[in-house]
């Protein structure tokens, strides 16, 4: 067939000399498309004898396979090229070190919650939990608060509507764990041994006090508990929380749900305006705590005649700032990432002891 070599050299050139994708692809239509030059020469055969097509088919195949391949040798060229010039333009020093990626703390308040878990887990006290929003009677008939105490005016806890003509209690929003015990107690019956750590509510604010605040109760109940094991829980606990040994002080007090009750104190020194727990002749209070009293026991479903037990709280916060040198309770719930980034802790971080 004439003119194979002619069309051959052209296109081959023409291949040579397309710069980018789209100047290739018009050479490939030029040559192999629909009506592209070799297409319409492969459609010549029809019209030839059988021995004319026996030379010009095989000729033909070889020209389109021959300008098949240079079409894509030629654009695997570009692409390589296309790619080494983005390289050059678009490079990246991979010794840089990489951008700092922002985390965030752990709060105070979570973070001493752990720890006082962990310690009374040692000593044998697993971790109850009770709703926020509780009865009347949880909250304060069971645990022998009277109708006349202040705790049940609306100047010191907050109660929840009820529909006008409903006469029933308002739920409130617990002033304390204490609900939790009798909760834990009536699931659980005696022997029992349980911390109960949570939000509690109550009308009050300034620099030791907040509306919402965390506390931390105890409960143990076995039949020949005493004060002495509550005296000894405590101050395992304090020489455990602040890395040293804490000598605790019993002042007698009064609380509805405990019969005797008192006040701890742990002894602390102040130097140069900073407290130190564990050392000198000063005493700070930190928590309330006594025997349960038998009506608390009898509301939970217990015996107070073959049970006995001790119960204590304390606030998590107030513990926090002792720890931690914190001064403003306030700041606590203020969601300053300044103030959570000096206070917080990492995830995996061991804190270090402010009282140490």
């Amino acid at each position: 067939m004439d003119g194979i070599a002619e069309i051959r050299a052209k296109h081959l050139d023409a291949i040579g000399k397309a710069g980018d994708g789209e100047a290739l692809e018009t050479v490939r239509l030029a040559a192999l498309g629909k009506k592209g030059e070799i297409s319409l020469k492969m459609r010549e055969l029809g019209r030839m004898s059988p021995e004319e097509r026996k030379s010009a088919g095989p000729a033909l195949n070889a020209l389109k396979d021959e300008i098949d391949a240079a079409l894509r040798a030629r654009k695997a060229a570009l692409d390589d090229a296309a790619l080494e010039e983005r390289l050059a333009r678009e490079w990246l020093d991979i010794t840089l070190p990489a951008r700092s990626c922002p985390r965030g703390t752990v709060h105070p308040v979570s973070q001493v919650m752990e720890e006082m878990a962990a310690i009374f887990a040692d000593m044998g006290f697993a971790v109850a939990e009770g709703p926020q929003v509780e009865t009347d009677w949880h909250n304060f008939d069971a645990l022998n608060i009277a109708p006349e105490h202040p705790a049940r005016q609306e100047h010191d806890t907050f109660f929840m509507h009820r529909e006008p003509g409903d006469n029933r209690p308002p739920h409130v929003l617990r002033t304390h764990t204490s609900p939790v015990q009798i909760r834990a107690m009536q699931a659980q019956g005696a022997p029992i041994r349980v911390i109960a750590p949570g939000r509690v509510y109550r009308m009050d604010m300034d620099q030791t006090h907040t509306p919402m605040f965390h506390q931390i109760e105890g409960l143990a109940i076995d039949r020949d508990i005493t004060m002495a094991n509550l005296k000894w829980v405590l101050e395992e606990f304090f020489s455990a929380y602040f890395g040293r040994p804490v000598r605790t002080r019993f002042r007698a007090s009064h609380f509805p749900f405990t019969e005797p009750s008192a006040e701890v104190d742990i002894q602390c020194s102040w130097v140069n305006g900073q407290l130190r727990v564990g050392e000198g002749d000063d005493w700070m209070e930190v928590l309330g705590s006594g025997m349960v009293h038998p009506h608390v026991l009898r509301s939970a479903g217990i015996d107070p005649g073959q049970w006995q037990g001790f119960a204590f709280g304390m606030g998590i916060d107030r513990m926090a700032m002792l720890k931690y040198g914190i001064p403003d309770l306030r700041a606590f719930f203020e969601s300053d990432l300044r103030w959570l980034r000096h206070y917080g802790f990492g995830a995996l971080e061991m804190p270090s002891l402010h009282a140490g």
